[in-house]
């Protein structure tokens, strides 16, 4: 066996790397620190920007003595640091789930092992003479080696994770020479095992940092609360470097306490040569009456500054920290924040930028924080490693609770038959200790983290229990997470995931239970989807140890490309020629890759909306306004109301909203104008919104929060046919094709085929083909399950046999009754369809369907529906239904009724892999027109669901990627009586049994009529 290297010894995970300490910044004066003033840090340096670089497919063919200073790199490439080298033209982007993309020998790791190699001068200035420098990179991926001006400093893996060097004794004042060897497979690769793109390099700022020999090394703030949770203490401890050195007894270590408006709190101060002589850590308690507490709805942070003096009163440097006084503990079965048993309504957030990888810039971190207040997020898991250092800051700014997970995850091994082997494993006992210990050491300063987590899918074991044991030593201030650790041997809450809503049921149903319960991922959001949000919140509610949980996941992981003609595209696992891969599981995000949300974004917020109103009595204006807030009142929300009707708002008005407390209720009288009466043929609504009295740092007065909508009258009808006033029909039939003629319409039937073929109304062509009875949708990635079924039972190549078509006349209406039996190529079952078409001389034309399955028939259908086509110019879409969004069965709760105008391509949803998408459910009508106002209407007897593409059913089922997609000259519509839910069957449960298709008997009814209204009001 040949000799272990640095990046595949279990022994060697770094050499020469500094302890892991706290990130922060110091400053060189008290102004600049309590404003955070850039210009003012004291000794930092970015060396971001432009690097020479070279790629080798294994680290011996690398140039030797590249490191050296009068190495010729001028023909090197140039790359951007930070950056992923894939994205930039190195190797290639490589996507999976669980597999390890090489083979598994721990630790050994491939010799086909890219290399990077990095190279740029630096300059140290002259008044940096006399002080320490350290270089610090914040990530690389996966391990390097690190050299100044041709001399070895060390080396580090851990890839998510800072590493520093004291490179002091290395450089020069003036020009200096740095360089580095990044290796994409170390034995750490074994540990980063996460369902995401493998990328490499140096993809995290990189900084040279410059202090005094005396200076503040490290410190750690713990608040306390009383046991009423009212008055509080400040812990700090202080790590200072360098204590045996002369200079230590000439200092004065300053602790000032602001708060969020900058008046003094509190202050203390030790004089380090009387009190703390010779040693390493001081702390010190500053208490603090009745301080205001950080939660995520309430984000109050107070401003620390810890002055380094000389006796003098000189400053030597000010370190500033956000304190937020907060609580976490377990108690009767909950985990409690400041006292109170919080929901965590939660997505999982890996880092990723369509165009960057996981060099992820600040502005796109905070867009994340910002939409995710938008829509009533409150806690995010930074699946499965931690996030940039500032992504916290913002959390503790904006009020996020935050899990922070480990760089730890050794999912392949599942492959291998014991997902557990390396973690039982002692060997690895000190890499895993590593990756904790350098997590919680960097982000232990941070209110928003109110659990730590020991990595994700990786077994369990000893070495889990020693992550443990370390943790808990390390910090009592929070609590531990592993989803892993299935019988909670360690953990202080219990963690499942993708359990169904039944299963939910049951755990919350346990008694005797200590621990609380969440689910760290739910609601796989790939795709069209999820399904189902709504009834697990309903169980959330229902149980109290059941405490919410993270839906997977935030973002799409797809890579913007281009095609050669210049259309865009998300590109996923394959596309890049990456074996083996995951395909498009990487696309399960509630944004999509360019961080547009998704219909499962928006009905994530309307589910986990912080107010919930219920009727009392409506005809009074009457309801009761239950506050879901876990700790601040109502008074920040304005109540906005309307009545609305046909599509218009009839009154409306705003007021202020009462203080109602946390998890309180208040009835509430909307003033409305109850005794108006209304000449309205259609139902009226009472619309309620919650929205923002004042702006916030992440949201501008006026955004809404919450909403809800009742129907105060049902005054929508069918309308009736006036058969009296109704023109005489004229027909005429041959052998193969019915001539329907009317008051200005023609429509012809194709009895061959059993449908319509053509439908011309004032002489404008506005039906082609169809209808035609509908059973398959383009399947959606939460059908991934149900494919197979369905497909087996062959739902998606049934043919239509046209048994029999009769034609009835009388003066008024042409009957047509077409008889048919559909069933696939040598299948097991059938469904015996009948068709009633009554066509008037008006143009009206109703039409019922009537289906009848038999023999060994599927479990379920995909959609039972209409499908024709239109010409492409019939274009304008208006409904009274849902919208103004995309809805099915199970998630439509987001969606209000009204009536909506919208286009055909406004109604698609353009999700990374194309699927089903677009439809609009709960609908009384809907009609198509071209830009005159000519067109027609389809008007339910019960609610229907429609959507219309320019693409075909096959079209959308082909396509990979949306630039697959090409328009057809005519319009596909969808009009349909059933579809089957969305679910989460991507990776969670089929759709809940309410909201599954079965195949039975059904019968539906629709009335057609063609109309020409140059405004396109109404129908």
């Amino acid at each position: 066996m040949s000799k272990l290297r640095d990046w595949d010894n279990l022994e060697v995970l770094h050499r020469n790397r500094l302890d892991s300490r706290a990130y922060f910044t110091s400053y060189k004066d008290v102004d600049s620190a309590l404003n955070l003033k850039n210009k003012n840090r004291k000794g930092l340096k970015l060396l971001n920007g432009m690097w020479k670089f070279h790629y080798s497919s294994t680290p011996e063919e690398s140039p030797q003595n590249f490191y050296e200073k009068d190495f010729d790199s001028r023909d090197w490439d140039d790359i951007r640091v930070p950056g992923n080298w894939q994205l930039q033209g190195y190797g290639y982007p490589h996507y999976t789930d669980l597999i390890y993309p090489f083979p598994v020998d721990p630790p050994r790791v491939p010799s086909e092992n890219p290399t990077g190699c990095y190279r740029r001068n630096f300059y140290v200035p002259e008044d940096w003479n006399g002080l320490q420098v350290i270089l610090r990179f914040e990530g690389v991926d996966s391990g390097f080696h690190l050299w100044i001006n041709g001399k070895e400093v060390g080396y580090s893996q851990g890839s998510r994770m800072p590493s520093e060097f004291d490179i002091t004794p290395y450089i020069n004042i003036g020009e200096n020479l740095l360089a580095v060897r990044v290796y994409q497979w170390t034995d750490g690769s074994y540990l980063e095992d996460q369902d995401m793109w493998w990328l490499s390099g140096i993809f995290r700022d990189v900084s040279l940092i410059a202090r005094e020999k005396v200076h503040v090394e490290d410190f750690f703030v713990k608040t306390q609360l009383d046991e009423n949770y009212e008055d509080g203490i400040l812990n700090i401890e202080t790590k200072l470097a360098n204590v045996d050195s002369i200079e230590y007894r000439d200092c004065k270590l300053r602790y000032i306490l602001f708060d969020e408006n900058l008046s003094k709190v509190g202050e203390t101060a030790i004089d380090l040569d009387l009190s703390f002589q010779c040693e390493k850590t001081v702390s010190i308690d500053i208490p603090v009456n009745k301080p205001c507490k950080w939660s995520a709805e309430s984000p109050y942070l107070y401003n620390l500054l810890m002055i380094l003096e000389d006796l003098k009163g000189n400053i030597l440097e000010v370190v500033p920290s956000k304190i937020g006084f907060r609580t976490v503990e377990v108690k009767d079965g909950n985990f409690l924040v400041n006292g109170v048993p919080i929901m965590l309504k939660g997505v999982n957030r890996h880092e990723i930028h369509t165009d960057l990888g996981r060099a992820v810039p600040f502005h796109s971190m905070e867009q994340d924080v910002i939409l995710m207040k938008k829509h009533n997020i409150n806690a995010v898991r930074t699946s499965h490693y931690p996030n940039h250092p500032r992504f916290y800051e913002l959390c503790d700014k904006y009020g996020l609770y935050v899990i922070d997970e480990a760089d730890l995850e050794c999912h392949g091994f599942e492959l291998m038959g014991d997902i557990s082997q390396i973690s039982k494993d002692p060997a690895w006992e000190k890499a895993y200790i590593d990756r904790i210990e350098r997590m919680v050491e960097r982000d232990k300063n941070h209110p928003s983290i109110i659990m730590w987590s020991l990595g994700n899918e990786s077994g369990f074991g000893s070495n889990f229990k020693a992550m443990t044991n370390w943790c808990h030593d390390r910090d009592y201030t929070r609590l531990v997470h592993y989803e892993g650790d299935f019988d909670v041997e360690v953990a202080d809450v219990v963690s499942t995931m993708y359990s169904s809503h039944e299963k939910m049921e049951e755990y919350g149903k346990k008694e005797n239970m200590d621990k609380p319960h969440i689910l760290c991922e739910y609601a796989h959001a790939m795709g069209n989807g999820p399904g189902g949000l709504k009834e697990y919140w309903d169980i959330f509610y229902k149980y109290k140890r059941l405490q919410g949980g993270f839906v997977w996941e935030w973002v799409d992981h797809g890579i913007r490309r281009y095609t050669e003609d210049g259309r865009e595209y998300f590109a996923y696992g394959g596309d890049f020629g990456d074996e083996p891969n995951n395909s498009n599981f990487c696309c399960d995000g509630l944004l999509r890759p360019d961080r547009t949300p998704t219909p499962g974004l928006v009905q994530y917020k309307k589910i986990i909306e912080p107010v919930k109103v219920e009727e009392i009595d409506l005809s009074k204006g009457q309801v009761k306004v239950k506050n879901i807030y876990d700790f601040i009142s109502l008074d920040h929300l304005n109540l906005a109301w309307n009545i609305s009707g046909d599509g218009k708002v009839l009154q409306s008005g705003i007021f202020n909203m009462p203080r109602i407390e946390a998890h309180e209720s208040k009835v509430v009288t909307i003033p409305f104008d109850f005794e108006k009466k209304y000449n309205l043929s259609t139902d009226l609504w009472l619309n309620i919104e919650f929205v923002l009295a004042v702006d916030t740092p992440w949201a501008n007065k006026g955004h809404v929060v919450a909403w809800e909508q009742f129907k105060l009258s049902s005054e929508y009808k069918l309308p009736v046919l006036n058969i009296e006033s109704i023109p005489n029909v004229d027909v005429k039939e041959d052998y193969k094709f019915i001539y329907v003629k009317g008051c200005n319409f023609n429509l012809i039937f194709n009895k061959l085929k059993g449908q319509i073929c053509g439908w011309n109304y004032e002489g404008v062509d506005i039906l082609k083909e169809g209808p035609k009875l509908n059973l398959w949708r383009a399947p959606i990635d939460n059908d991934m399950y149900m494919i197979k079924h369905w497909k087996e039972k062959g739902i998606h190549q049934v043919q239509h046999r046209i048994d029999n078509v009769e034609m009835n006349i009388d003066d008024k209406q042409a009957i047509v009754n077409i008889k048919t039996f559909i069933s696939p190529p040598n299948g097991d079952w059938a469904l015996e369809c009948r068709y009633i078409y009554k066509i008037y001389g008006s143009g009206h034309v109703e039409l019922s369907i009537k289906g009848n399955p038999k023999g060994k028939l599927p479990e379920s259908f995909p959609k039972i529906g209409l499908q024709m086509k239109l010409p492409k110019y019939m274009s304008r879409v208006k409904w009274y239904g849902r919208g103004p969004g995309e809805s099915y069965i199970d998630s439509k709760e987001a969606n209000p009724f009204n009536i909506y105008n919208s286009t055909v391509d406004e109604l698609y949803t353009p999700y990374v892999y194309p699927q089903d998408n677009g439809n609009r459910t709960d609908v009384k009508w809907v009609s198509f027109t071209d830009e005159r106002g000519m067109g027609f209407s389809v008007i339910a007897e019960e609610n229907l669901n429609f959507s219309a593409h320019y693409y075909t059913t096959e079209d959308i089922e082909k396509a990979k990627h949306l630039s697959d997609l090409n328009k057809r000259d005519f319009i596909t519509l969808n009009i349909d009586y059933k579809h089957h839910g969305l679910g989460s069957n991507s990776c969670g449960p089929v759709p809940l049994p309410q909201h599954r298709l079965k195949a039975k008997e059904f019968r539906f009814n629709t009335r057609w009529e063609p109309y020409s209204r140059g405004d396109v009001d109404g129908i």
